[in-house]
């Protein structure tokens, strides 16, 4: 079992803006590319939900840029599950560049019925295969992650 996804890559010029840096958008961009490589790396591709009739939606998002980011940069995106209860999953995220965290982030994601698209129950065998990282956990610090993005507690899961 995975517990804490990373790919690592060097931004392109696509991700550039017009002020010389990487766009806000695409740090969602890539805090999604990790949710789903995280799942499918577990056995949870976009086929295995579709043949279940359910999947996860982002509900809400939450990003915090701490450093700008350049064409040509070396990145590596982490990402892991902070919890799972009921119908929710709380995903958090960082972004670094070499030892410094650039970007953290968070997407509470709803898992749903296809021919609904209501919310539903987690099925244990979903809800197991993802390990659970709680935040200050010793892995996190081991790869240099100590930032969290902030949000309003009454959101935190």
């Amino acid at each position: 079992m995975i517990d804490i996804y990373q790919f690592e890559f060097t931004v392109g010029k696509e991700s550039i803006d017009i002020l010389g840096h990487v766009n806000n958008r695409e740090y969602l961009r890539w805090m999604e590319k990790a949710a789903i490589e995280h799942a499918a790396s577990l056995g949870w591709d976009a086929q295995a939900y579709l043949q279940r009739g359910e999947t996860w939606v982002a509900r809400e998002h939450w990003i915090e840029y701490l450093r700008q980011t350049y064409e040509g940069e070396r990145l590596t995106v982490y990402s892991w599950v902070s919890s799972i209860n009921d119908s929710r999953s709380l995903r958090r995220y960082a972004i670094k560049r070499g030892d410094r965290v650039v970007c953290v982030g968070a997407t509470e994601w709803v898992y749903i019925d296809f021919k609904t698209g209501r919310p539903k129950e987690i099925p244990d065998d979903v809800a197991a295969s993802f390990a659970v990282i709680p935040d200050g956990d010793p892995r996190l610090e081991e790869r240099g992650i100590v930032r969290l993005v902030r949000f309003s507690p009454h959101l935190d899961l």
